[in-house]
C-alpha cells in the first residue's frame, strides 16, 4: 500500500478529499498542485505510516525509507536541484501535519539539506549573510525537533554573541559572527549528546 505521495509541477497523488490519509496540510497542498497553482513540489508520508512506527515502538516501517528516497527524487528532478549537492543544493521544509487543524502544536524544521559543503555552495549563489543565518537556524530546529537538544542552549550562544557584540537584534549579526555562531550551535550538539551534528544526507 502507498505511504509516500507526491506533488508538484501541475501534479498530484493526493486530493483535498484525502485529509484523514495526508493530514490536512498534504492534502491542501496535493490540490492545489493538481488545479495548476505555483506551489513548491515535495513530498507526504501518510498518516497510516506514523500510526505504523508507533505500532512498531517508534520503528520505521519497512521499505518506508526506500519509498521517501524515491519520492525524494521525483522531487529532486522536479527542482533541477539535489540534496547535499553544493553546486545545486535542494533545502527541504519538513512540516507535520494531522487530518485536523492544531495551530502551534506541529513541529518544523527548516533548511533540511544544509551540512559545511552545501552551506558554502548556497553562500556563493545567494551570499554568506543569507547561507549561515540559514544553517545557524537549522542546526537549532533539527537539534530541538529531531535530536531532542533543549532550544533554549542554541538560545543562550545566540544571547551570549549579541551581548559580546554589544547587538540588539539578531539581523545586526554580521555574516561572520553568524560562521562564529555555526561552530558554537554545532559544540552544543558535542556537549547535549557526545557526537558531532550528522551531517550527511542519508544520516538526516
Amino acid at each position: 500500500e502507498k505511504r509516500v505521495f507526491t506533488f508538484g509541477k501541475g501534479r498530484s497523488e493526493g486530493n483535498k478529499g484525502m485529509k484523514a490519509l495526508l493530514g490536512g496540510k498534504g492534502a491542501n497542498l496535493a490540490e492545489m498542485s493538481s488545479i495548476g497553482l505555483s506551489v513548491p513540489p515535495g513530498l507526504t508520508i501518510s498518516t497510516e505510516a506514523c500510526q505504523e512506527y508507533q505500532k512498531l515502538g517508534l520503528k520505521l516501517p519497512e521499505d518506508l525509507w526506500e519509498e521517501v528516497m524515491e519520492a525524494l527524487e521525483i522531487v529532486e528532478k522536479d527542482m533541477g536541484a539535489s540534496l547535499g549537492d553544493p553546486s545545486k543544493p535542494l533545502l527541504l521544509s519538513v512540516r507535520s501535519g494531522a487530518a485536523i487543524s492544531m495551530p502551534g502544536m506541529m513541529d518544523t524544521v527548516l533548511n533540511l539539506g544544509l551540512n559545511d559543503e552545501v552551506v558554502a555552495g548556497l553562500a556563493a549563489k545567494s551570499g554568506d549573510r543569507f547561507a549561515y543565518d540559514s544553517y545557524r537556524r537549522f542546526l537549532d530546529m533539527f537539534g530541538d525537533v529531531v535530536m531532542g537538544i533543549p532550544h533554549t542552549l542554541f538560545e543562550e550562544k545566540l544571547e551570549n554573541m549579541k551581548s559580546k557584540k554589544n547587538l540588539k537584534q539578531d539581523t545586526d549579526l554580521t555574516s561572520s559572527d553568524l560562521k562564529e555562531l555555526v561552530e558554537e550551535y554545532k559544540s552544543v550538539y558535542l556537549q547535549a549528546k557526545g557526537e558531532n551534528f550528522p551531517s550527511g544526507k542519508t544520516k538526516k
